[in-house]
């Protein structure tokens, strides 16, 4: 396991012509990468406030170094991160925390994908880092339903893979304290991953506050799978920008990347074997089959899946604009 994958990673890859980031290729490496392999990562992050120890960037660049491991694997292709993401209500406010509207976001996302379809990249994971899991999803379902063409889509936020890894001692996790933001549980995660960025002479502990009787609302990550999860609520906790201004809700002071390991090779290995799935299932070239997954015509789809260089070939923008 430890000889599998190495962690922390030799650095990031975003500015690198390594063959993993699809806007690092030239036309012609993107076409032979697609003969080869034409599955593609999405990572999808965020910018906001992660506390004094803490890069704004940490949602990104977890599913970034995650993505880039699993892509320099298995021969997939990485897409470049979105930075920008939607946040729940009580992120509101906050310094250093960008709030993309979810109309906007969900609409952007709904555009990536076409886009990347359009591309040749048909078959796609969503890897989320940030806690946005209310709306990825209805992009996904936009671009079903305004498309109707063949793919594969599918959505991994990346705690859900290891809820047993991100719990506290007390339910059975490596943790002292429950997972909630920037704090020892995801600082752990992100020293693991990009230690450089995180600056731990600077980490203090907060505490959130809740405004509801405990076992009712879930913390971050779903963990403890209480009834509610964390965005289906507004009231039940405080505002962080009142409650919580440092930027980290929870003991950053605790964070160790020795914690985090297990969880992350748990992660990687599952990542590699979804994506290594896939393509068993489906190779190059080759997706769900048409007729179960759409009812336009067969000749509609046969050009839209040539595209819109070979002969008798359409582009995807010929069903619907905008994207």
């Amino acid at each position: 396991m430890t000889d599998k994958w190495k962690i922390p990673p030799d650095g990031g890859h975003m500015d690198r012509a390594t063959g993993i980031y699809l806007q690092n290729m030239t036309g012609k490496e993107v076409q032979e990468r697609l003969k080869e392999n034409d599955l593609i990562i999405v990572p999808i992050g965020s910018t906001e406030a992660h506390g004094p120890h803490a890069c704004s960037g940490e949602d990104t660049f977890l599913v970034t170094r995650m993505a880039e491991m699993i892509a320099q694997k298995t021969g997939c292709t990485v897409a470049q991160p979105m930075w920008y993401g939607s946040h729940p209500f009580h992120h509101l406010g906050m310094a250093g925390t960008i709030v993309i509207p979810e109309e906007t976001f969900i609409a952007y996302l709904r555009a990536i994908i076409a886009g990347l379809w359009n591309a040749g990249f048909r078959k796609q994971i969503l890897l989320n880092g940030h806690g946005q899991d209310y709306a990825i999803p209805v992009a996904m379902h936009q671009f079903g339903k305004k498309y109707q063409v063949p793919a594969l889509l599918i959505n991994v936020n990346w705690w859900f893979i290891i809820k047993e890894h991100i719990r506290d001692k007390e339910h059975g996790g490596p943790f002292e304290t429950p997972f909630v933001h920037a704090d020892e549980c995801e600082t752990s995660y992100s020293m693991a991953l990009f230690p450089e960025m995180i600056k731990m002479e600077d980490a203090v502990d907060t505490e959130g506050e809740s405004l509801m009787p405990p076992g009712h609302i879930g913390a971050s990550g779903s963990a403890y799978d209480r009834p509610i999860p964390f965005w289906q609520h507004i009231g039940a906790s405080t505002i962080e920008v009142i409650s919580t201004p440092e930027g980290l809700v929870g003991c950053a002071t605790l964070a160790d990347p020795e914690k985090a390991k297990p969880g992350l090779y748990a992660i990687l290995d599952y990542l590699e074997k979804l994506v290594t799935d896939i393509m068993e299932r489906y190779p190059p070239g080759v997706l769900p089959p048409t007729e179960k997954i759409t009812q336009r015509s067969p000749e509609e789809i046969e050009a839209l899946l040539k595209g819109p260089f070979e002969e008798g070939g359409k582009h995807l923008y010929t069903v619907a604009y905008p994207p």
